[in-house]
Protein backbone atom coordinates (compact mmCIF):
# COMPACT_ATOMS: atom_id res chain seq x y z
CA UNK A 1 0.00 0.00 0.00
CA UNK A 2 1.61 2.95 -0.98
CA UNK A 3 2.45 5.62 2.47
CA UNK A 4 0.26 8.47 3.68
CA UNK A 5 2.04 10.71 2.13
CA UNK A 6 1.27 9.41 -1.51
CA UNK A 7 0.49 12.37 -3.77
CA UNK A 8 -1.07 11.33 -7.47
CA UNK A 9 0.18 12.80 -10.30
CA UNK A 10 -2.14 15.36 -11.79
CA UNK A 11 -5.41 16.07 -10.05
CA UNK A 12 -7.32 13.04 -8.59
CA UNK A 13 -10.49 14.59 -10.63
CA UNK A 14 -11.08 10.20 -11.52
CA UNK A 15 -11.43 9.43 -7.81
CA UNK A 16 -13.70 12.20 -6.94
CA UNK A 17 -15.68 10.91 -9.96
CA UNK A 18 -16.16 7.67 -8.39
CA UNK A 19 -16.53 9.19 -5.00
CA UNK A 20 -19.60 10.39 -6.18
CA UNK A 21 -21.04 7.82 -8.31
CA UNK A 22 -21.24 5.56 -5.27
CA UNK A 23 -22.67 7.48 -2.91
CA UNK A 24 -25.36 8.66 -5.90
CA UNK A 25 -25.92 4.84 -6.43
CA UNK A 26 -25.88 4.02 -2.64
CA UNK A 27 -28.27 6.74 -2.07
CA UNK A 28 -30.58 5.67 -5.20
CA UNK A 29 -30.81 2.22 -3.87
CA UNK A 30 -31.16 3.36 -0.47
CA UNK A 31 -34.02 5.31 -1.09
CA UNK A 32 -36.77 2.67 -1.52
CA UNK A 33 -36.06 0.85 1.37
CA UNK A 34 -36.36 4.42 3.22
CA UNK A 35 -39.71 4.76 1.71
CA UNK A 36 -40.94 1.32 3.21
CA UNK A 37 -39.65 2.55 6.88
CA UNK A 38 -41.51 5.79 6.58
CA UNK A 39 -44.49 4.40 5.99
CA UNK A 40 -43.81 1.65 8.34
CA UNK A 41 -42.91 4.11 11.47
CA UNK A 42 -45.43 6.95 10.22
CA UNK A 43 -43.09 9.62 9.38
CA UNK A 44 -45.24 10.71 7.15
CA UNK A 45 -46.14 14.14 5.64
CA UNK A 46 -49.95 15.03 5.61
CA UNK A 47 -51.07 17.70 2.95
CA UNK A 48 -51.63 21.16 4.82
CA UNK A 49 -52.63 24.34 3.47
CA UNK A 50 -49.11 25.25 3.10
CA UNK A 51 -48.05 22.60 1.21
CA UNK A 52 -48.26 21.90 -2.80
CA UNK A 53 -48.64 18.11 -2.47
CA UNK A 54 -52.14 16.08 -1.98
CA UNK A 55 -51.44 12.87 -1.12
CA UNK A 56 -49.85 11.90 2.24
CA UNK A 57 -45.99 11.66 1.64
CA UNK A 58 -42.68 9.80 3.25
CA UNK A 59 -40.69 11.50 4.77
CA UNK A 60 -36.79 10.47 6.20
CA UNK A 61 -35.20 10.83 2.49
CA UNK A 62 -32.24 12.33 4.38
CA UNK A 63 -31.35 8.74 5.92
CA UNK A 64 -31.08 7.39 2.66
CA UNK A 65 -28.85 10.62 1.68
CA UNK A 66 -26.51 9.73 4.52
CA UNK A 67 -26.33 5.91 3.66
CA UNK A 68 -24.57 7.80 0.38
CA UNK A 69 -22.31 10.34 2.05
CA UNK A 70 -20.88 7.85 4.48
CA UNK A 71 -20.31 4.95 1.46
CA UNK A 72 -18.72 7.68 -0.65
CA UNK A 73 -16.42 8.71 2.32
CA UNK A 74 -15.42 5.04 3.47
CA UNK A 75 -14.88 4.29 -0.34
CA UNK A 76 -12.54 7.77 -0.31
CA UNK A 77 -10.55 6.33 2.92
CA UNK A 78 -9.68 3.25 0.88
CA UNK A 79 -8.44 4.88 -1.83
CA UNK A 80 -4.65 5.79 -1.65
CA UNK A 81 -5.00 8.83 -4.59
CA UNK A 82 -7.58 10.22 -1.51
CA UNK A 83 -6.76 9.18 1.79
CA UNK A 84 -4.86 12.31 2.28
CA UNK A 85 -8.20 14.01 2.95
CA UNK A 86 -8.49 11.96 5.98
CA UNK A 87 -4.51 11.75 7.13
CA UNK A 88 -4.00 15.30 7.12
CA UNK A 89 -7.70 16.64 8.43
CA UNK A 90 -10.44 15.74 10.80
CA UNK A 91 -12.74 17.71 8.12
CA UNK A 92 -14.42 14.30 6.22
CA UNK A 93 -14.80 12.69 10.20
CA UNK A 94 -16.48 16.38 11.51
CA UNK A 95 -18.82 16.28 8.96
CA UNK A 96 -19.80 12.78 9.14
CA UNK A 97 -20.19 13.05 12.98
CA UNK A 98 -21.88 16.52 12.96
CA UNK A 99 -23.96 15.26 9.96
CA UNK A 100 -25.07 12.10 11.66
CA UNK A 101 -25.81 14.34 14.94
CA UNK A 102 -28.35 16.75 12.35
CA UNK A 103 -29.74 13.39 10.52
CA UNK A 104 -31.33 12.53 14.23
CA UNK A 105 -32.63 15.46 14.90
CA UNK A 106 -34.07 15.65 11.36
CA UNK A 107 -35.18 12.06 11.49
CA UNK A 108 -37.22 12.84 15.11
CA UNK A 109 -38.34 16.01 13.35
CA UNK A 110 -39.81 14.06 10.89
CA UNK A 111 -41.38 11.38 12.52
CA UNK A 112 -42.85 13.80 15.59
CA UNK A 113 -42.10 17.59 14.18
CA UNK A 114 -39.92 19.23 17.20
CA UNK A 115 -40.69 22.85 17.97
CA UNK A 116 -38.16 24.99 16.50
CA UNK A 117 -36.35 25.66 20.11
CA UNK A 118 -35.08 22.09 19.69
CA UNK A 119 -34.25 22.11 16.78
CA UNK A 120 -32.06 25.28 17.09
CA UNK A 121 -30.19 23.50 19.93
CA UNK A 122 -29.39 20.24 17.55
CA UNK A 123 -28.40 22.41 15.14
CA UNK A 124 -26.21 23.99 16.83
CA UNK A 125 -24.76 21.09 18.91
CA UNK A 126 -23.96 20.00 15.61
CA UNK A 127 -22.23 22.80 14.35
CA UNK A 128 -20.44 23.06 17.53
CA UNK A 129 -19.28 19.56 16.87
CA UNK A 130 -17.71 20.61 13.26
CA UNK A 131 -15.30 23.19 15.48
CA UNK A 132 -14.59 20.96 18.32
CA UNK A 133 -13.12 18.65 15.35
CA UNK A 134 -11.28 21.29 13.86
CA UNK A 135 -13.36 22.52 11.23
CA UNK A 136 -13.38 26.12 11.47
CA UNK A 137 -12.70 29.12 9.89
CA UNK A 138 -8.72 30.95 10.05
CA UNK A 139 -8.72 33.76 7.97
CA UNK A 140 -11.23 35.53 6.44
CA UNK A 141 -10.74 38.05 3.46
CA UNK A 142 -12.00 41.98 4.83
CA UNK A 143 -11.23 44.97 2.02
CA UNK A 144 -9.23 47.13 4.24
CA UNK A 145 -5.85 47.03 5.66
CA UNK A 146 -3.78 47.38 3.13
CA UNK A 147 -1.56 50.46 1.22
CA UNK A 148 -2.33 49.13 -1.90
CA UNK A 149 -6.33 48.82 -1.54
CA UNK A 150 -6.16 45.33 -1.90
CA UNK A 151 -7.34 44.33 0.80
CA UNK A 152 -6.30 41.89 3.55
CA UNK A 153 -6.82 38.51 5.46
CA UNK A 154 -8.19 38.66 9.15
CA UNK A 155 -6.70 36.16 11.12
CA UNK A 156 -9.57 34.91 13.31
CA UNK A 157 -8.65 33.20 17.13
CA UNK A 158 -10.28 29.88 17.94
CA UNK A 159 -13.19 31.66 19.74
CA UNK A 160 -13.84 33.99 16.24
CA UNK A 161 -13.50 31.02 13.73
CA UNK A 162 -15.96 28.89 15.67
CA UNK A 163 -19.04 31.33 16.26
CA UNK A 164 -18.55 32.02 12.62
CA UNK A 165 -18.71 28.44 11.81
CA UNK A 166 -21.83 28.27 13.94
CA UNK A 167 -23.77 30.94 12.58
CA UNK A 168 -22.80 29.79 8.99
CA UNK A 169 -24.23 26.60 9.91
CA UNK A 170 -27.14 27.17 11.39
CA UNK A 171 -28.28 29.75 9.08
CA UNK A 172 -27.39 27.23 5.69
CA UNK A 173 -29.51 24.83 7.91
CA UNK A 174 -32.71 27.09 8.14
CA UNK A 175 -32.18 28.40 4.44
CA UNK A 176 -32.13 24.61 2.99
CA UNK A 177 -34.60 23.75 5.52
CA UNK A 178 -36.89 27.26 4.19
CA UNK A 179 -35.94 26.04 0.41
CA UNK A 180 -37.44 22.86 -0.08
CA UNK A 181 -40.99 23.02 -0.71
CA UNK A 182 -41.55 21.77 -4.24
CA UNK A 183 -40.64 18.23 -5.68
CA UNK A 184 -36.99 18.18 -6.28
CA UNK A 185 -35.79 21.85 -5.59
CA UNK A 186 -33.72 21.22 -2.39
CA UNK A 187 -31.47 18.20 -4.04
CA UNK A 188 -31.22 19.80 -7.28
CA UNK A 189 -29.73 23.12 -5.05
CA UNK A 190 -28.08 21.01 -3.18
CA UNK A 191 -26.32 19.50 -6.54
CA UNK A 192 -25.68 22.24 -8.23
CA UNK A 193 -23.79 24.64 -5.11
CA UNK A 194 -22.01 20.50 -4.37
CA UNK A 195 -21.24 20.33 -7.87
CA UNK A 196 -20.11 24.53 -8.42
CA UNK A 197 -18.13 24.03 -4.72
CA UNK A 198 -16.35 20.46 -5.71
CA UNK A 199 -15.49 22.41 -9.17
CA UNK A 200 -14.02 25.42 -7.14
CA UNK A 201 -11.86 22.92 -4.80
CA UNK A 202 -10.74 21.15 -7.61
CA UNK A 203 -9.12 24.44 -8.84
CA UNK A 204 -7.54 25.34 -5.07
CA UNK A 205 -6.11 22.14 -5.50
CA UNK A 206 -4.63 22.46 -8.81
CA UNK A 207 -3.84 26.16 -7.70
CA UNK A 208 -1.75 24.88 -4.69
CA UNK A 209 0.05 22.22 -6.29
CA UNK A 210 -1.82 19.49 -4.49
CA UNK A 211 -1.51 20.99 -1.24
CA UNK A 212 -2.91 18.47 1.88
CA UNK A 213 -5.40 21.40 2.88
CA UNK A 214 -7.86 21.41 -0.27
CA UNK A 215 -8.56 17.63 -0.28
CA UNK A 216 -10.72 17.83 2.07
CA UNK A 217 -13.45 20.58 0.54
CA UNK A 218 -13.41 18.37 -2.74
CA UNK A 219 -14.34 15.01 -1.29
CA UNK A 220 -16.87 16.20 1.09
CA UNK A 221 -18.74 18.49 -2.04
CA UNK A 222 -18.24 15.27 -3.97
CA UNK A 223 -19.98 13.10 -1.30
CA UNK A 224 -22.81 15.68 -1.08
CA UNK A 225 -23.00 16.11 -5.06
CA UNK A 226 -23.56 12.10 -5.13
CA UNK A 227 -26.00 11.86 -2.42
CA UNK A 228 -28.16 14.71 -3.75
CA UNK A 229 -27.73 12.97 -7.63
CA UNK A 230 -29.14 9.74 -6.13
CA UNK A 231 -31.61 11.07 -4.51
CA UNK A 232 -33.25 13.33 -6.97
CA UNK A 233 -34.97 10.64 -9.64
CA UNK A 234 -37.18 9.43 -6.50
CA UNK A 235 -38.12 13.28 -5.27
CA UNK A 236 -38.43 15.28 -8.50
CA UNK A 237 -42.21 15.80 -9.48
CA UNK A 238 -44.10 13.55 -9.07
CA UNK A 239 -42.02 12.75 -5.95
CA UNK A 240 -42.14 9.49 -4.61
CA UNK A 241 -40.82 10.48 -1.18
CA UNK A 242 -39.21 13.55 0.36
CA UNK A 243 -36.56 14.12 2.19
CA UNK A 244 -37.78 16.05 5.13
CA UNK A 245 -35.83 17.62 7.60
CA UNK A 246 -32.97 15.25 7.52
CA UNK A 247 -32.23 15.94 4.45
CA UNK A 248 -32.58 19.43 3.68
CA UNK A 249 -30.62 20.10 7.41
CA UNK A 250 -28.36 17.50 5.95
CA UNK A 251 -27.47 19.57 2.87
CA UNK A 252 -27.14 22.85 4.45
CA UNK A 253 -24.80 21.32 7.24
CA UNK A 254 -22.12 19.64 4.52
CA UNK A 255 -22.86 22.61 2.10
CA UNK A 256 -21.37 24.88 5.00
CA UNK A 257 -18.62 22.58 5.87
CA UNK A 258 -17.39 22.30 2.59
CA UNK A 259 -17.42 25.77 1.95
CA UNK A 260 -15.59 26.19 5.43
CA UNK A 261 -12.92 24.07 4.58
CA UNK A 262 -12.38 25.58 1.64
CA UNK A 263 -12.51 29.00 2.14
CA UNK A 264 -11.85 28.93 5.74
CA UNK A 265 -7.60 28.21 5.26
CA UNK A 266 -7.27 29.64 1.81
CA UNK A 267 -4.30 32.04 3.26
CA UNK A 268 -2.75 29.36 4.75
CA UNK A 269 -2.30 27.11 1.04
CA UNK A 270 -1.55 30.32 -0.85
CA UNK A 271 1.08 31.73 1.45
CA UNK A 272 4.03 33.59 0.11
CA UNK A 273 2.06 33.82 -3.23
CA UNK A 274 1.35 36.94 -5.02
CA UNK A 275 -2.70 36.88 -5.13
CA UNK A 276 -4.85 39.72 -6.88
CA UNK A 277 -7.53 40.61 -4.65
CA UNK A 278 -10.07 38.18 -6.76
CA UNK A 279 -8.20 35.51 -6.18
CA UNK A 280 -8.13 36.23 -1.82
CA UNK A 281 -12.01 37.03 -2.42
CA UNK A 282 -13.39 34.58 -5.01
CA UNK A 283 -13.63 31.84 -2.03
CA UNK A 284 -15.77 34.17 -0.25
CA UNK A 285 -17.52 35.10 -3.54
CA UNK A 286 -18.59 31.31 -4.02
CA UNK A 287 -19.55 30.77 -0.80
CA UNK A 288 -21.98 33.79 -1.04
CA UNK A 289 -23.22 32.16 -4.89
CA UNK A 290 -23.78 29.10 -3.96
CA UNK A 291 -25.84 30.05 -0.90
CA UNK A 292 -27.70 32.84 -2.81
CA UNK A 293 -31.14 31.58 -3.65
CA UNK A 294 -31.73 29.93 -0.13
CA UNK A 295 -30.07 32.55 1.83
CA UNK A 296 -32.18 35.36 0.08
CA UNK A 297 -35.63 33.01 0.48
CA UNK A 298 -34.90 32.94 4.02
CA UNK A 299 -33.87 36.83 4.37
CA UNK A 300 -37.38 37.51 2.44
CA UNK A 301 -39.12 34.97 4.72
CA UNK A 302 -37.74 36.40 8.05
CA UNK A 303 -38.43 39.84 7.28
CA UNK A 304 -41.64 39.59 5.88
CA UNK A 305 -42.99 37.16 9.05
CA UNK A 306 -41.41 39.32 11.81
CA UNK A 307 -43.03 42.89 9.73
CA UNK A 308 -46.07 41.15 10.72
CA UNK A 309 -45.27 40.30 14.22
CA UNK A 310 -45.00 36.68 13.71
CA UNK A 311 -42.01 34.03 14.88
CA UNK A 312 -39.58 34.44 12.03
CA UNK A 313 -40.25 30.30 11.83
CA UNK A 314 -43.46 30.61 11.15
CA UNK A 315 -44.90 28.78 8.26
CA UNK A 316 -46.47 30.62 5.07
CA UNK A 317 -46.77 30.02 1.42
CA UNK A 318 -44.98 33.28 0.27
CA UNK A 319 -41.73 31.41 -0.85
CA UNK A 320 -39.36 32.00 -3.89
CA UNK A 321 -41.12 29.01 -5.57
CA UNK A 322 -44.56 30.01 -4.23
CA UNK A 323 -44.35 33.15 -5.90
CA UNK A 324 -43.67 31.99 -9.34
CA UNK A 325 -45.92 29.00 -8.87
CA UNK A 326 -48.32 32.34 -8.08
CA UNK A 327 -47.25 33.95 -11.23
CA UNK A 328 -48.44 31.08 -13.33
CA UNK A 329 -45.33 28.80 -13.83
CA UNK A 330 -45.94 24.54 -13.25
CA UNK A 331 -43.80 22.46 -10.35
CA UNK A 332 -41.61 21.39 -13.01
CA UNK A 333 -41.04 24.90 -14.19
CA UNK A 334 -40.80 26.97 -11.25
CA UNK A 335 -38.16 24.50 -9.67
CA UNK A 336 -36.20 24.57 -12.96
CA UNK A 337 -35.86 27.84 -13.00
CA UNK A 338 -34.86 27.84 -9.53
CA UNK A 339 -31.71 25.67 -10.61
CA UNK A 340 -31.35 28.13 -13.52
CA UNK A 341 -30.47 30.57 -11.01
CA UNK A 342 -28.27 28.46 -8.74
CA UNK A 343 -26.65 27.29 -11.70
CA UNK A 344 -26.23 30.61 -13.10
CA UNK A 345 -24.97 32.29 -9.84
CA UNK A 346 -22.66 29.56 -8.53
CA UNK A 347 -21.14 28.27 -11.42
CA UNK A 348 -20.77 31.99 -12.94
CA UNK A 349 -18.85 33.20 -10.05
CA UNK A 350 -17.07 29.72 -9.78
CA UNK A 351 -15.93 30.73 -13.48
CA UNK A 352 -14.17 34.32 -12.03
CA UNK A 353 -11.62 32.11 -10.53
CA UNK A 354 -11.42 30.08 -13.96
CA UNK A 355 -11.24 32.45 -16.82
CA UNK A 356 -10.96 36.17 -17.84
CA UNK A 357 -12.92 38.29 -15.43
CA UNK A 358 -14.36 40.63 -18.06
CA UNK A 359 -15.94 37.65 -19.87
CA UNK A 360 -17.17 35.53 -16.87
CA UNK A 361 -19.00 39.13 -15.74
CA UNK A 362 -20.99 39.48 -19.38
CA UNK A 363 -21.78 36.03 -19.01
CA UNK A 364 -23.39 35.95 -15.92
CA UNK A 365 -25.00 38.80 -16.63
CA UNK A 366 -26.38 37.71 -19.70
CA UNK A 367 -27.49 34.36 -17.88
CA UNK A 368 -29.04 36.23 -15.08
CA UNK A 369 -31.22 38.22 -17.95
CA UNK A 370 -32.02 35.22 -19.93
CA UNK A 371 -33.17 33.69 -16.59
CA UNK A 372 -35.36 37.34 -15.50
CA UNK A 373 -36.92 36.67 -18.86
CA UNK A 374 -38.12 33.19 -18.64
CA UNK A 375 -39.32 34.00 -15.09
CA UNK A 376 -40.92 36.65 -16.50
CA UNK A 377 -42.80 34.83 -19.22
CA UNK A 378 -46.36 34.39 -17.47
CA UNK A 379 -46.50 37.88 -16.30
CA UNK A 380 -45.78 39.24 -19.98
CA UNK A 381 -48.48 36.98 -21.07
CA UNK A 382 -51.04 38.56 -19.15
CA UNK A 383 -50.01 42.40 -19.81
CA UNK A 384 -50.18 41.17 -23.62
CA UNK A 385 -53.40 39.92 -23.05
CA UNK A 386 -55.03 42.72 -21.44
Amino acid sequence: MPPADYAPAGLPIREYLLVLLTAAVLTFLATPLVRLLAFRIGAVAYPRRRDVHTAPMPRLGGLAMYVGVCGGMLLAHQLPALRRAFDYSLDPMAVLVGGGVILLIGLLDDRLELDSLTKLAGQTTSAGILVLLGLQWFVFWVPWGADDGGGSMLILDQNQGGLLVVLLVVTMVNAMNFVDGLDGLAAGIGLISASAMLAFSLNLLKKTGGDVQNYAPALIAAALAGACLGFLPHNFQPARIFMGDSGSMLIGLMLAASSTSASGKVANSQSGAAVNTLALLSPLLVVAAVLFVPLLDLLMAVARRTRRGMSPFHADKMHLHHRLLEIGHSQRRAVLLIYLWAAVLAFGTVALALFDEFVVVWGIGIGLLFALLVSAIPRLRDVRRS
